[in-house]
């Protein structure tokens, strides 16, 4: 099929038998007055050739695109699902449209996407890089506001909204240690993304706190998947010894370690205890549900698209939020417990 030629104002102006500035001026309610008899012709026509005004050139002109961009390293992941869905209701309420950029973990791709939302002149973009600030100086240099979310390296000096990462995973590795499990492993993530290492950190502190080793074998690391959970606990589950609780440093990674034991025959808490962090879906229907840290993406939303609409409402440019520590099944808590 032959698409339809799309409708202009040239053809609007025909049907009417005025100008194409005249139809400009009744569109746009100025800058110069039209006539009432003019003016209704002018709408007449637009109804009957059924026209749709260009939104994005109108507001270019306007200096005012009213949009901003997301860029995410994945979206099948469902915490950055979750996390695109609470940033576009905010953005909604707000008057904003949230155009989304899925970089699939690829640099050239991020590039490339970055690169099109600033050539649309987004008025702000919202960054998960596929590194941890690998877009930032180029967005920022061109005067775009950016916000960094969930990757969040020390040091950086562009603004940004996480959760407690180092907190939260030492929360999380304490509570397995209050249930009475001193062999503790860890599936962490790739080791330059920030929220690798500050789980990572967290784990540890935990385990130096209590006065327990760290066993170098029961330290693994992968991506952040439900594929790299499966490899890396089929190794974990084959180990001559292996540990009593296990913190997996992403949800993912924990419900490719689930089926990991039950493809080894093991009880998930009895044989292996587990935790886990992000508290999605995901986490509360797996089978044994998931204890795990929530992270609070509402909050997230809100202060990231605030922090784009008017930064000065905020004491820093580097807001930390709370987790909650979510607990069920997974790690031994009985239903009185949790």
């Amino acid at each position: 099929m032959e698409r339809a030629n799309r409708v202009t104002r040239a053809d609007v102006a025909r049907l009417a038998g005025t100008s194409v500035a005249v139809v400009s001026y009744v569109i746009n309610n100025g800058p110069r007055p039209v006539s009432a008899s003019t003016r209704e012709r002018v709408l007449a026509a637009i109804e009957a050739t059924n026209y749709r005004p260009n939104g994005i050139a109108k507001a270019l002109a306007a200096g005012a695109t009213h949009a901003f961009g997301l860029v995410i390293p994945d979206i099948s992941n469902p915490f950055f699902a979750q996390m695109a869905h609470a940033l576009e209701d905010v953005a909604f309420a707000a008057g904003r449209v949230l155009l989304l950029g899925d970089s699939a973990e690829s640099r050239e791709r991020e590039h490339e996407i970055v690169n099109n939302f600033l050539q649309r002149q987004v008025e702000g973009v919202l960054y998960v890089g596929v590194d941890n600030h690998a877009q930032v100086e180029m967005i920022a240099a061109t005067g775009t506001p950016v916000v960094v979310l969930d990757r969040v390296a020390d040091g950086s000096p562009a603004s940004s909204v996480a959760v407690d990462n180092v907190g939260g995973a030492y929360a999380a590795t304490t509570h397995l240690i209050d249930h009475g499990y001193r062999e503790l492993g860890i599936l962490g993530g790739p080791a330059h993304l920030s929220t690798a290492i500050d789980r990572h950190e967290g784990w540890a502190a935990a385990l130096a706190d209590a006065g327990l080793a760290v066993r170098d074998e029961w330290v693994l690391a992968g991506e952040f998947s439900r594929a790299s959970g499966l490899e890396l606990g089929r190794r974990l589950v084959a180990m001559p010894e292996r540990p009593r609780g296990v913190f997996a440093a992403n949800e993912q990674q924990a419900v490719g370690l689930l089926r990991a034991a039950s493809e080894a025959g093991l009880r998930i808490p009895e044989d292996l205890a587990v935790m886990t962090f992000d508290g999605t879906d995901d986490s509360e229907f797996s089978i044994p549900p998931l204890s795990t840290i929530r992270q609070p993406i509402e909050q997230i939303a809100q202060v990231a698209i605030g922090m784009l609409l008017d930064p000065t409402d905020y004491e820093s440019n580097r807001v930390t939020c709370a987790f909650e520590l979510v607990l069920r099944r997974s790690c031994g808590c009985t239903e009185n417990e949790r």
